[in-house]
């Protein structure tokens, strides 16, 4: 019988510690002082006393807003490409960020960022006005999946950026010997999260996603009942998509987001 509990713990012990660890395999934030040296174009949004991300905003007013949910690691800070793309469209850019990144306490978890999110996207409507774009890449595609539906007036469209389905799929992929259905805690099921969202969606792949393969992003498209378009970024990887974007790119994915048309594939 002791070796056969010896054999069980021995089973169980990886089972346990992934269980028990997997916050730290899912989210990568990284802190900073809102005492440094401001980034360059963005200021604290909507105060420093009371931070939630940071604001760029074009020179001549802008025309809508977009906010950005960033991906899992780093903060939203090291985001400031979205802003170099957007704002010269005309777009205000609001780069939320989460509790428990960057300078904003709290422990990352889905129901925190979640709720954190709709709140943002509220205060952002009530501030800005309409149209208000989410945009969401990669982690950030769950959790502004998860918080747009909640915000129905706030909400114009929806930009996934290399986004998956269901998190468990993902989970799956890279560890294939774990039952990981059984084993999450945070879920992030953006088919069941957007099943009855009716506002345009664009979702973005990357072709060759290492991180996030590009079929999950495909289903999740198929998924969407609403106005929707399916871009493919030739040859890209999970984080180098950016680098193969113009400024038509963005024009053409904004404008689509926000325009309520349903469109075939392109790439």
């Amino acid at each position: 019988m002791t070796a056969v509990f010896w054999i069980v713990g021995l089973a169980g012990a990886p089972l346990l510690a992934t269980y028990a660890l997997q916050g730290r395999l899912l989210y990568f934030p990284a802190p900073m002082s809102l005492q440094a040296p401001p980034v360059e174009g963005l200021r604290p949004w909507p105060s420093v006393e009371d931070f939630r991300g940071w604001v760029a905003e074009p020179p001549g007013g802008a025309r809508r807003t977009a906010v950005v949910f960033h991906g899992n690691a780093g903060h939203a800070a090291h985001r400031a490409f979205y802003a170099q793309a957007l704002v010269p469209l005309g777009c205000r850019v609001v780069l939320a960020e989460y509790p428990g990144y960057g300078p904003r306490a709290g422990v990352p978890r889905e129901a925190s960022l979640v709720a954190d999110a709709e709140e943002t996207l509220a205060r952002a409507h009530r501030q800005f006005g309409a149209p208000v774009l989410v945009i969401g890449e990669s982690l950030g595609g769950g959790v502004a999946s998860a918080a747009a539906p909640r915000q129905p007036a706030a909400v114009a469209g929806l930009l996934l950026i290399t986004p998956w389905d269901r998190l468990r799929h993902v989970a799956g992929h890279h560890y294939r010997w774990l039952p990981v259905r059984w084993l999450l805690r945070d879920r992030y099921d953006s088919v069941e999260n957007l099943k009855a969202f009716d506002r345009p969606t664009v979702v973005v792949v990357a072709e060759r996603d290492s991180i996030v393969p590009a079929p999950l992003g495909t289903a999740l498209h198929a998924s969407l009942r609403g106005p929707k378009r399916l871009v493919v970024i030739d040859g890209s990887d999970h984080n180098d998509w950016f680098e193969r974007t113009t400024a038509g790119w963005w024009l053409t994915v904004v404008d689509a987001a926000l325009g309520g048309v349903s469109l075939p594939p392109v790439r």
